[in-house]
């Protein structure tokens, strides 16, 4: 029968009674679930996992720079171990695979397991009910489960108190958007194009422009990244971005989400 791999997830973490998730040592959990982690210097990648016949080993790339990184990247091999020993011999994993929303069915699988282990549903309710969102608010949320701050944000689009959307950009190109289902926006289509002149992301791509943590927060015009309706004034409306960017692969990550005055 099949389980999806959140609810795989789920049952390990109660299978051996884990409850203090942020200080989940995950090489342990990874030896008693058959696999054994190593970090090295070599791998051209962020992760990679090899089956063997009784163990698989998990590589991890030893100068990931972020420890929410390294642990997240840690749970989505462990998600390969526990999804997809049969499937084949060996997984290599870099900022694409990794990326939430993208790159095929086992890497999305890996990438759920991942994040229902590191922030199960439950918990991360919890810390959203009720709280202002804000970047820094993703940064406390991060924080308290030692993760990466892009999974974090992918974690609160689908589970959050407040409707965001998510620009995910490489190279001064649009790869994809998100946007929440009821959301009564409609977003202009920049997929494949550059991100529009005035939005953080050009401002990057553009002009190698990277906000301090405490300017992380700028405020847009709606007709950055939504249309406007010929009735509507941009005046009348609060929009934000914050962009999450990694200079290594040159992405952007754009959040965008609306204040109500």
């Amino acid at each position: 029968m099949y389980t999806s791999p959140a609810n795989k997830a789920r049952q390990i973490l109660e299978q051996y009674g884990i409850t203090d998730i942020g200080n989940l040592n995950l090489e342990d959990l990874a030896y008693v679930r058959n696999a054994i982690i190593e970090e090295t210097d070599s791998l051209n990648a962020d992760g990679r996992t090899i089956f063997g016949d009784k163990y698989a080993i998990i590589k991890i790339n030893r100068n990931i720079e972020y420890a929410g990184k390294k642990r997240f990247t840690i749970a989505h091999e462990l998600g390969h171990v526990e999804l997809h020993r049969n499937v084949q011999p060996l997984f290599l994993d870099n900022d694409n695979t990794l990326e939430y929303f993208k790159k095929g069915h086992q890497e999305t699988e890996a990438n759920e397991f991942a994040s229902e282990l590191l922030m199960p549903a439950h918990l991360f309710k919890k810390e959203c009910k009720e709280k202002k969102f804000s970047p820094d608010l993703l940064r406390s949320i991060a924080e308290k489960f030692q993760t990466s701050l892009t999974s974090t944000v992918y974690k609160y689009f689908e589970l959050g108190d407040h409707p965001i959307c998510l620009f995910y950009s490489l190279n001064n190109q649009v790869k994809y958007w998100k946007r929440p289902n009821d959301y009564p926006y409609f977003i202009i289509d920049y997929t494949k194009l550059p991100p529009p002149d005035d939005s953080v992301a050009s401002e990057y791509f553009k002009k190698n422009k990277i906000y301090s943590k405490e300017q992380s927060k700028q405020q847009i015009w709606k007709s950055t990244w939504f249309e406007l309706k010929h009735w509507e004034n941009d005046n009348d409306f609060k929009f934000y971005e914050f962009c999450i960017i990694t200079p290594r692969y040159n992405t952007v990550l754009s959040i965008v989400w609306e204040e109500l005055r």
